[in-house]
């Protein structure tokens, strides 16, 4: 709804904040923003885009009764509005006094969640700036908790959304057929072939699919695959050596629907003891991670099973060797932005302790990239292979196809090669 619009009222949101409330042990929400420094607030609160909003607000949500919204003198036409089918009651307010005085009436005593993560473990959750939470600590709230797992409900696929997201992968898998396919008919007719080629050729399926990828995606021969976001371009662009690897992460969605998300890798020609010993490495964390998530989910059901034991699955099942370069978390959460604001499989870069999520999915992806003086004083290699997970009630379903073995590129037909990545011969 745009701003001018006469009537911006949106769905009431209040019985589904108290619903995720009544699963734990808290007295309520306080959902705050300023000019979008929280955007989980107006995507919790299902406040349009277009409603002109410039001062704080606070927003209320007790585990039962009626919601109260703190709202500045100035903006309370368009509060309002957006409000008309909350049954909410609205407590302007104009001076800091009377802000202070009104978080007071609502706090003082109250155990509650809010956009915030202590030590601020979770970057993606903690967006209420440090002096606010000091604020309503002094206005009398017993004790902050993170809204960190109350903000999953509200990031839940529906139907639509997981048949946007199959079809996106299916869009893939032909993509990197398509692409490898293509590297690996050059290789064998002794003919160049360039990054941005490839890159550029899974783009066109992408596009003609009806897709978007929002930006170009990776394709890496050699040592560019030691970085995991490198990124090739017209001006940048590697052409593969025999000897050398490659590897390929592409993603995709319809406009506004959930993104798929995947990597394979191959070698041109034969791959070395060395690199195929990190591959093995690389597939059993993989396997692990998504070993644990289905016997656990199965055993447990959801609700105890946080991001973080995931990653640690995957760093133990890759082992020293490899796990040394492993330089990032194990996976992220999927949505509509491509890492989403649920839980990530993360003990690395944080230390993720969301609960996994019916109704969402994650991507694992494992990788190691090593630099020189590993793969014959080539500069390094690196390897990921990557899966989306869609944790559906009743288990965790991979979505994607799952790489079994490294391309072989320039050696032998295509339909040999393809098969033995697959796992089929």
């Amino acid at each position: 709804m745009l701003l001018g619009m006469s009537n911006p009222a949106t769905a009431n949101p209040i019985p589904a904040m108290q619903a995720a409330l009544a699963q734990t042990d808290l007295g309520g929400w306080l959902v705050y923003d300023f000019q979008g420094l929280n955007p989980h607030a107006r995507r919790v609160l299902g406040i349009p885009e277009g409603v002109f909003l410039t001062r704080r607000f606070f927003v209320w949500v007790p585990r039962e009764g009626q919601a109260v919204v703190l709202h500045n003198h100035i903006e309370g036409g368009n509060w309002g509005r957006v409000t008309r089918d909350w049954g909410a009651r609205l407590r302007p307010f104009g001076s800091h006094a009377e802000l202070d005085a009104a978080l007071r009436d609502v706090v003082a005593g109250q155990s509650l969640a809010m956009e915030y993560s202590p030590d601020g473990a979770v970057p993606y959750v903690s967006r209420v700036d440090a002096g606010t939470v000091e604020r309503v600590r002094r206005a009398g709230a017993a004790h902050i908790a993170s809204s960190a797992d109350l903000l999953q409900a509200f990031l839940v696929w529906m139907p639509d959304d997981l048949a946007a997201h199959r079809r996106a992968a299916a869009v893939l898998m032909e993509a990197k057929d398509a692409a490898f396919h293509l590297i690996h008919e050059r290789l064998q007719a002794g003919q160049p072939v360039t990054e941005w080629e490839v890159q550029q050729l899974i783009m066109e399926r992408i596009h003609a699919a009806g897709m978007q990828a929002g930006h170009d995606v990776n394709v890496s021969f050699g040592v560019n695959a030691a970085d995991s976001h490198y990124e090739p371009s017209a001006e940048r662009s590697a052409t593969l050596e025999p000897g050398q690897c490659v590897l390929i992460d592409l993603w995709a969605q319809e406009p506004g629907r959930p993104f798929a998300d995947v990597t394979w890798v191959g070698h041109a020609g034969e791959p070395s003891a060395e690199y195929l010993d990190a591959w093995a490495a690389v597939r059993a964390a993989r396997d692990a991670a998504v070993g644990l998530l289905q016997s656990r989910v199965q055993a447990e059901g959801y609700g105890r099973l946080q991001g973080w034991e995931l990653d640690r699955a995957a760093r133990d099942a890759m082992g020293e060797t490899w796990s040394q370069f492993f330089l990032h978390r194990t996976g992220h959460d999927l949505g509509v932005q491509i890492h989403g604001a649920g839980a990530n499989l993360d003990d690395y870069e944080t230390r993720d302790t969301r609960t996994l999520t019916p109704g969402l999915a994650v991507t694992v992806e494992p990788g190691t990239y090593p630099a020189a003086p590993f793969s014959a004083g080539r500069g390094g290699f690196g390897i990921r292979s990557e899966v989306d997970v869609y944790l559906a009630p009743g288990g965790p379903e991979v979505t994607t196809h799952v790489q079994q073995f490294p391309f072989v590129l320039g050696v032998g037909d295509w339909a040999t090669v393809r098969a033995r990545g697959y796992g089929e011969g």
